[in-house]
């Protein structure tokens, strides 16, 4: 049995020879030469079983089951191109089910309050959001597209950078009341830390002004994959958290939080779309990829050493 792909190219270049009226026109048409055209002809009839075609030297004309059979080529073919024509207008006018995966706590931060701003200008989208701290295969779960920190997981990924994203690590006062600061990283190791992240993540990385790296393996009573309790647990006095300032910054703007080691720099880890890697890629990702830079980078407000600031940054 031939490939549907070359069943259909037999079909198409058939069709050819019916409408061009000989197969030296349709060998022009099509851009093959009369040999691969003739070839592919009789390799239709022989698979059918059916003469299709009355070829003489000077004239070509179809069967009655040759005639039959046209008609029911065009009407496929003509559902094809259209089939075709549809899944274009979808390509330019960025419609239909959008997939998106984020983390539990940006989306509730963030995505979630920008998505029905985005489908104001884009209504013919409709959009799935699945928010987990797991990371989910893209491919294999259906994801059109990822919301996630740090760096590309995947060379067979494609990674659309949003917006900056400086991490810190910070605290409620009642647990600095209590239990003081830490003056270098190395102090972590007398405090208690909450570890977060599918798995847990127990080592935080610092650089100092002269740049050198300093890795802290930390320790403490609270642990969870979850990054939306970890922040409650600081919140709560229940210990230190290294949080992005997506996620921490308005708490240390209203002073539920403070920033410690403001001196020391966590390596960033900036935020990401991610989508597989295709030959093209629809429009409703485009869109929503643009749309969330824009807005993400226009709210993106943080200016080290604690303090947020109020102007935009890139």
């Amino acid at each position: 049995m031939a490939p549907a792909i070359d069943s259909l190219l037999d079909v198409t270049v058939f069709t050819r020879v019916a409408t061009a009226g000989s197969l030296s026109a349709a060998a022009r048409e099509l851009g093959m030469s009369l040999a691969v055209v003739s070839k592919r002809l009789a390799r239709l009839e022989d698979r059918l079983g059916l003469r299709l075609v009355n070829r003489t030297t000077r004239s070509l004309s179809l069967t009655e089951e040759g005639s039959e059979f046209y008609e029911r080529c065009v009407h496929l073919l003509g559902e094809l191109g259209d089939a075709e024509e549809k899944a274009r207008a979808r390509q330019q006018g960025a419609s239909g089910l959008l997939k998106v995966t984020s983390t539990a706590a940006f989306a509730r931060r963030q995505l979630g309050p920008l998505i029905p701003h985005f489908l104001e200008r884009y209504p013919g989208i409709r959009v799935q959001l699945d928010v987990s701290d797991t990371v989910a295969d893209l491919v294999k779960a259906g994801y059109d597209v990822a919301i996630r920190f740090g760096a590309l997981p995947s060379s067979s990924l494609i990674a659309k950078r949003l917006a900056p994203n400086h991490r810190v690590v910070c605290g409620a006062p009642a647990y600095f009341a209590k239990r003081g600061r830490p003056e270098h990283p190395a102090d972590l190791k007398h405090h208690g830390c909450i570890a977060f992240g599918d798995p847990p993540n127990p080592e935080w990385q610092f650089e100092g002004a002269d740049g050198a790296t300093v890795t802290v393996r930390v320790e403490g009573p609270l642990t969870t994959n979850n990054g939306d309790v970890a922040h409650e647990w600081a919140l709560e006095g229940g210990g230190l958290v290294l949080k992005s300032i997506w996620d921490v910054g308005p708490d240390i703007e209203a002073g539920r939080l403070e920033v410690a080691l403001s001196h020391y720099r966590v390596p960033a880890a900036p935020l990401h779309a991610i989508y597989p890697h295709t030959r093209g890629v629809a429009a409703k990702v485009k869109v929503f990829v643009e749309f969330l830079g824009e807005e993400l980078r226009a709210a993106y407000r943080w200016g080290g050493g604690g303090r947020i600031k109020a102007e935009a940054a890139d």
